[in-house]
């Protein structure tokens, strides 16, 4: 039962990482930013999604890690915009 609820989760995963590429291909925005934030997103709503109520399986306690390094990346992502916005000799 556990194996089959992580799998769901992943595949779950997957199939929304493979709709956000298909999409933002057709969208002609197809970066490799875009498709971490949106696939980052689809993975938090994923996450809340399938909490479960009464006990946490020890893999989904593991998860906070893979969310922290998520969104290390992501305020990366935020601060190299933001400079590349600025102009220069501002920072």
């Amino acid at each position: 039962m556990r194996l089959q609820r992580r799998q769901r989760f992943v595949f779950g995963h997957l199939a929304a990482t493979c709709a956000t590429i298909i999409a933002l291909a057709a969208l002609g925005s197809l970066t490799l930013e875009l498709v971490f934030v949106v696939s980052l997103i689809a993975f938090l709503v994923l996450v809340e999604l399938t909490a479960p109520i009464a006990v946490t399986p020890r893999w989904r306690s593991r998860l906070k890690w893979v969310i922290a390094a998520g969104l290390l990346v992501f305020a990366y992502l935020v601060v190299k915009r933001i400079l590349d916005i600025l102009p220069p000799g501002v920072f």
